[in-house]
């Protein structure tokens, strides 16, 4: 009998044992479904995307029951370098970030972003901007959901500038007047975190658009032209000029873009040239000094040399959602992706300042100056040259960043320059 009651009690912690496994400190129980979800916002450095995330998630766990999101977060340069570790062993996340264009191929190629025409057209048909979805899109099939939308302008503090008697420059030539002064008065002029050369190619693509126009830096990339146009070789000089005559902070290719930017935001430097997913940073993020919110304000790239359309502008889509083609939950992570576009939209205008990919009622919301002189900027651009890196493939996109980091370091001349990105577009 005691033998008997030792076994009951012991088949009693067995079983109260698999209940506690089924059930984890957050709540998770072995029937959950598990989506895997992968984004780049961390809390420290964006703060606003971050939140907009985490309530979203909050929303599809509560009106999915029995659906739990494993969150991870990784800044942007971690997080691309992760997902190609990832890639080679085939194990994305069920839902990540990607952009568009030359970034998808390998990953399209590879058989590793499953398509997602049906979702739009069953959950998000006339959802998006015109021209945004395309970006995503190869030979016709669409990859990725659009996120954002965005446009690069140099920012600039006019508390500084007016203290100098400035003015914004329209013209090259006033640019380098203003850098001048500002050296005079021991300013370092413009802040430049090159250690992230996507950064120094937003200065060598406008260049290159003011000088030989919209269309020489594309038909270089789609080999419908050369990347030995005179035009691009001159935009290498004027890249070399800028550091000659010291127009950036000092220590620039060892800089972060995030080290850049907080020099900015300390009021260490005047001016940098960003996109506007920093928007918030200079308008709804109560986290910085209303003081240096009031004080910045934006211009258009100058003209060079007489020549340029200044309502030509560098940008294009940003992030986007892709779904694993290898997801085990490929149809809850569909869901969610949709769930998400649909709650980003009109979050990321009120709550961050962002310029989203999806359409929005903008008239009807209550928005920053600012972010309604960009939007006004969108509406009457002439053209938006999609940044580089993205347009082109990762192997030929790493040519183009390592050789702008030796273009800014003079380390490679202008000519180089040109024939490095030539040799391998024609590979």
């Amino acid at each position: 009998m005691r033998k008997k009651k030792a076994f009951t009690i012991l088949l009693s912690t067995f079983v109260l044992s698999l209940l506690l496994v089924g059930c984890s400190d957050s709540g998770k129980t072995s029937s959950d479904t598990e989506i895997k979800f992968m984004h780049l916002w961390p809390e420290g450095s964006s703060k606003q995307h971050h939140e907009i995330v985490s309530e979203i998630i909050a929303d599809f766990e509560k009106e999915h029951e029995g659906v739990k999101i494993d969150l991870e977060v990784l800044s942007n340069e971690q997080y691309k370098d992760k997902l190609k570790v990832l890639s080679t062993s085939k194990e994305l996340p069920d839902v990540g970030m990607t952009w568009a264009a030359g970034f998808l191929e390998p990953y399209v190629g590879g058989n590793m972003f499953a398509p997602l025409d049906d979702l739009i057209d069953k959950e998000l048909s006339d959802t998006f901007i015109p021209g945004t979805v395309e970006a995503y899109a190869i030979d016709g099939v669409t990859y990725g959901l659009p996120l954002e939308l965005n446009i690069a302008s140099i920012y600039y503090n006019k508390t500084m500038f007016a203290e100098h008697n400035l003015e914004a420059p329209e013209t090259f030539e006033e640019l380098e007047n203003v850098i001048n002064v500002f050296k005079a008065d021991g300013i370092q002029p413009i802040a430049l975190g090159n250690k992230d050369p996507w950064t120094g190619s937003l200065w060598y693509m406008y260049l290159a658009d003011r000088i030989g126009g919209a269309e020489v830096l594309n038909k270089a990339i789609d080999r419908s032209g050369t990347f030995e146009d005179p035009a691009l070789i001159e935009a290498a000089e004027k890249v070399q000029n800028l550091v000659d005559m010291g127009a950036f902070v000092k220590g620039f290719n060892g800089l972060s873009d995030e080290e850049a930017k907080s020099m900015f935001m300390n009021e260490q430097a005047p001016m940098y040239l960003i996109a506007t997913w920093d928007l918030p940073n200079y308008t709804t993020n109560e986290d910085v000094p209303q003081e240096f919110r009031d004080s910045v304000e934006y211009l258009k790239f100058p003209t060079v040399d007489g020549k340029g359309d200044m309502n030509s502008f560098i940008g294009g889509p940003g992030v986007g959602l892709f779904v694993a083609e290898d997801s085990d939950v490929k149809e809850e992570a569909k869901e969610f992706a949709a769930f998400f576009v649909k709650q980003w939209g009109e979050k990321s205008v009120t709550k961050a300042g962002v310029i989203p990919a999806s359409k929005v009622d903008a008239g009807s919301l209550d928005l920053p100056q600012m972010y309604i002189d960009i939007l006004d900027e969108l509406n009457s651009a002439s053209n938006i040259t999609m940044f580089a890196d993205v347009q082109m493939s990762p192997s030929v996109a790493q040519v183009h960043l390592d050789a702008i980091q030796a273009l800014f370091g003079n380390q490679m001349t202008p000519e180089e320059f040109a024939k490095a990105h030539e040799e391998a577009l024609s590979k």
